[in-house]
């Protein structure tokens, strides 16, 4: 059973998701730390699953073009991940102020807490936006209007599971966008694998952020909020199954389309077995397993990163 917040309001407890043992919040200034925590520097989980659609798409990208990495490119989209989930999290954190001050995991965040005002966290947002500009303003023009065109995305989400209990495919739309715009920035154009990238990279943060919400789905019912996890409850597991399977063939089918070599598919084996191992043993009613399970998508990430890299042309010289 998670812990859940009283009915005052206040949260349980050590319920909180702030890492105060954290290196980077132990080692900066008093005054930096809130914004740290608003962007959630502490817990970096989210920002690999922001960026690995990106990565997997230069890859793909240079991989149809018969070309080396583009470091350059890895390092541009490295950085601008850790902005703009920065500025995703700090407007989901405007937004649900009110909420999150209602459960227990959320209610120590800095703005329910008063540690930010919403003045102060709406400046912080536009010199996140501002710096991640002039990132992308390096790109050719196409990146920058499909980089400026992600926002439609970000800034409605946090709106999402007030009237769906569908949010995790909102946040799949909005945390897969790099797949479109990793590929267009390596190539300069949209093409199949990067929409076949896209959609499976949806389908696999269908199943990792369903599991993801079972932490709350104690306090989402309490207080109204809507989830995958509440609609699925007990059935999820048959669904995970399905999303991570749906997102494995589309994975699939992009590096074909891509004209991965041999041993894309074997990186493409290991990432289905992490996610069957997912699957298998995640324990549903176990907030501290499911936030486990959630965070081992970054060795998926990986795994499906060196699949494509192993099995791109030009590392055999073709």
């Amino acid at each position: 059973m998670s812990q859940t917040s009283s009915s005052s309001g206040a949260p349980a407890s050590g319920a909180s998701d702030i890492r105060a043992d954290h290196w980077l919040l132990r080692r900066a200034p008093a005054g930096v730390r809130p914004y740290l925590r608003l962007a959630r520097l502490d817990r970096p989980i989210g920002t690999w699953l922001l960026l690995f659609p990106g990565w997997w798409a230069i890859a793909l990208g240079d991989a149809a073009a018969n070309a080396g990495p583009s470091w350059r490119l890895y390092l541009y989209f490295g950085v601008g991940a850790v902005l703009m989930r920065a500025a995703g999290c700090t407007v989901n954190d405007i937004l649900d102020r009110d909420i999150d001050g209602r459960v227990a995991r959320t209610a120590a965040r800095p703005i329910p807490s008063g540690e930010v005002s919403l003045t102060r966290a709406g400046l912080f947002l536009l010199a996140l936006l501002l710096v991640s500009f002039a990132i992308l303003a390096q790109m050719n023009s196409l990146t920058i209007l499909l980089g400026c065109a992600s926002l439609l995305l970000v800034f409605p989400y946090p709106l999402m599971k007030r009237i769906t209990y569908w949010p995790q495919a909102w946040l799949g739309l909005t945390f897969n966008w790099g797949a479109l715009i990793g590929w267009t920035a390596a190539t300069g154009s949209l093409g199949w694998p990067a929409l076949l990238l896209y959609l499976g990279g949806i389908a696999w943060t269908l199943g990792y952020d369903t599991i993801y919400a079972h932490q709350d789905k104690e306090d989402d019912a309490l207080i109204g909020v809507k989830s995958l996890a509440l609609r699925l409850s007990d059935g999820s597991k048959p669904w995970l199954a399905g999303f991570f399977a749906l997102a494995l063939a589309l994975f699939g089918l992009a590096g074909w389309a891509a004209g991965l070599v041999w041993p894309f598919w074997f990186g493409l084996a290991a990432t289905g077995a992490q996610f069957a191992w997912q699957v298998v043993n995640v324990e549903l009613d176990r907030p501290a397993d499911c936030l486990s399970k959630f965070k081992s998508n970054r060795l998926a990430g990986w795994l499906l990163l060196a699949g494509i890299l192993a099995g791109s042309p030009w590392a055999f010289g073709a």
